[in-house]
């Protein structure tokens, strides 16, 4: 792309384990600022400074965002009524998306885009285990066109943008670069991880929660919906987005496949206790009765002491011949590739030898 600028519809037709980062969405209040906007009316259209690439993806894409405004909710620190705001993009035709945590069931949810149009919106489905959500708006601008989601792997060094409404202040933009792919990130409220998450150093900021993160061709690389300070946001992957929200719009919800297993990284002392021949792959650490695994793998147990180490369960190195080196492989394997219902094969060590196991993969319980 060049500097001198591109036309919209043209240009868009282009095709931590540990790490709690606190949700970035919806606890803001609404205020003055967040709906005062950027009114092109009060600007000498005549003398704008010449702007740059980043100005051109912007332009190309800042009609589709919108800021999400949700009333009714419970302040989380008084109890009483309250507002919240994040941040969402059209996706298809009227529909929005925009993260679970940033919405309510039961709460009026509006949409603001940045020529000061609003809208109300119902919402159409949630899918907690990926904080993704879809509203269906009653309103789109003619201006406002979907974005695409990257049908390319992001890769650190990518330069990316974050584009949402940090604080209420619609329509800002900030600049930065893939810090890392393939995240699995642990939260702090909620008592599982969230998969395939890309990590950047753009500024992410409570009110970002639902934006888009865009590359320089103004694809969508993920969906905002965490930032850990100290420059780390991350962003739900386009990969995991484009598995979920065509569900979410279609049925109003989305099954995760689900093996019904603990596990443990083998690190080096794993592999020591089990005589291993290398430090790699999974170890099963506990099996939920009556789920898919039940039966199938065997759990291990807990050797005591001042640094206890999981021994004797079946150590997963690969799944349908793809290795499985870690958690985070594990996690993105099976959401990415596999589906309920489907039958996974485990390659894995079992008593000292390679064994290969048959798994049909469940579905994950529905959120608490």
């Amino acid at each position: 792309m060049n500097d001198s600028g591109l036309d919209r519809r043209g240009f868009l037709s282009l095709s931590a384990a540990g790490v709690a980062g606190a949700l970035a969405g919806c606890a803001e209040p609404r205020t003055e600022s967040s709906i005062e906007g950027n009114s092109s009316s009060q600007i000498d259209r005549d003398n704008l400074a010449e702007g740059s690439t980043y100005t051109d993806v912007y332009e190309a894409v800042i009609d589709s965002v919108t800021q999400v405004q949700v009333f009714g909710i419970e302040d989380p620190l008084t109890g009483e009524e309250g507002e919240g705001q994040g941040s969402g993009f059209l996706f298809d035709g009227s529909y929005v998306v925009t993260n679970e945590h940033v919405v309510s069931d039961d709460a009026e949810i509006d949409l603001q885009y940045i020529n000061g149009d609003w809208t109300s919106t119902q919402l159409v489905g949630t899918d907690f285990y990926t904080d993704l959500a879809v509203l269906e708006a009653d309103h789109v601008p003619e201006a406002a066109t979907p974005l695409s989601l990257s049908e390319e792997y992001p890769v650190v060094g990518q330069e990316v943008l974050a584009i949402g409404n940090p604080f209420g202040l619609e329509g800002t933009m900030t600049k930065g670069i893939v810090s890392g792919v393939d995240r699995t990130l642990d939260t702090r409220d909620r008592d599982f991880s969230y998969s395939n998450v890309v990590q950047t150093d753009a500024a992410v900021n409570p009110g970002n929660s639902g934006g888009p993160l865009v590359d320089l061709d103004g694809n969508v690389v993920g969906v905002i919906n965490a930032g850990g300070g100290d420059n780390i946001g991350f962003a739900i992957s386009a990969a995991m987005t484009s598995r979920v929200v065509p569900s979410l719009i279609e049925t109003g919800e989305y099954e995760h496949p689900y093996m019904g297993i603990g596990l443990a990284t083998v690190d080096r002392h794993i592999a020591e206790a089990n005589d291993l021949p290398e430090a790699t792959g999974i170890i099963v650490t506990h099996v939920e009765p009556g789920e898919a695994a039940d039966g199938v793998l065997e759990e291990a147990t807990i050797r005591g002491g001042s640094d206890p180490v999981p021994v004797g369960g079946d150590v997963i190195f690969e799944i349908d011949g793809e290795p499985i080196p870690d958690r985070h492989a594990l996690s993105t394997y099976l959401e990415l590739e596999t589906s309920p219902g489907e039958t996974i094969e485990i390659d894995c060590w079992r008593d000292g030898s390679e064994t290969t196991e048959s798994l049909t993969l469940g579905s994950r319980p529905p959120a608490q």
